[in-house]
């Protein structure tokens, strides 16, 4: 793997999609802060550049070849891909985790009060979330196909003129679940359950990780892979 220090976190998480995984470990920002250089995440993260770049190279040699390549696939693909794995992953599992994390308040709250604050957070963003996914499913998501098929001239008749208008109001939405996310982390010391935590604290804790996680690999196909691309076949015309 040629990696330089210079090429961003969303730059090599693109191209190879096993380092998202390390990223998550190392606690580097690859989606909303995929714009910074590898050097800089390393830098803000406590962590020696040289021993990342030998564990990212490691990593993308022995992993094995991804099934899709989303930087060379239609946008279309892979809009329908953020659709049905990502966005209906938030439609069925925020109903789900705000009636747990409705419970566990009940049972825990008078212990530990930060669990209405988790709860609130949570509420807010799944609902937040719930919008965003409707407004890119039912406005920017169509006028990207269109501008494939049609050809970037397709987007002179679009409302809002330009398609970077609409993708920077997902972006700016995206850093704004990134940030809740990053609260709930804090309050909760990673998501880690006290040892007097029941069973369905525990699986609230697990739950809302994996939901970050799925979050972080949702914002990173938008921010890194598809707008980039939607914006460099606009600038063609």
């Amino acid at each position: 793997m040629d990696l330089k220090s210079t090429q961003t976190v969303g730059e090599v998480a693109a191209g190879h999609p096993a380092t998202t995984r390390l990223f998550e470990k190392l606690g580097i920002d690859y989606c909303c802060g995929g714009g910074q250089t590898l050097n800089d995440a390393c830098k803000a993260a406590g962590l020696n550049y040289d021993t990342v770049a030998k564990s990212l190279s490691e990593l993308v040699e022995s992993a094995p070849t991804p099934r899709q390549d989303w930087t060379t696939s239609s946008l279309a693909d892979l809009i329908q891909h953020i659709v049905t794995k990502h966005h209906e992953y938030i439609r069925s599992e925020s109903p789900r985790l705000q009636a747990l994390a409705e419970k566990v308040v009940r049972v825990h709250g008078g212990r530990h009060p930060e669990l209405q604050q988790v709860e609130t957070l949570f509420s807010d963003v799944a609902h937040e979330l719930t919008m965003h996914t409707m407004k890119e499913e039912k406005i920017l998501f169509p006028a990207i196909v269109q501008m494939e098929e049609q050809g970037p001239s397709a987007m002179a008749a679009s409302p809002f003129g330009t398609i970077q208008n609409p993708i920077r109001m997902m972006m700016m939405e995206h850093d704004s679940a990134g940030a809740a996310f990053e609260e709930m982390r804090k309050i909760t010391a990673g998501f880690i359950a006290p040892a007097d935590g029941c069973i369905s604290y525990r699986t609230l804790f697990q739950a809302l990780a994996e939901f970050e996680a799925d979050l972080h690999l949702h914002v990173h196909l938008e921010n890194n892979i598809l707008f980039p691309r939607a914006l460099e076949l606009e600038g063609r015309r």
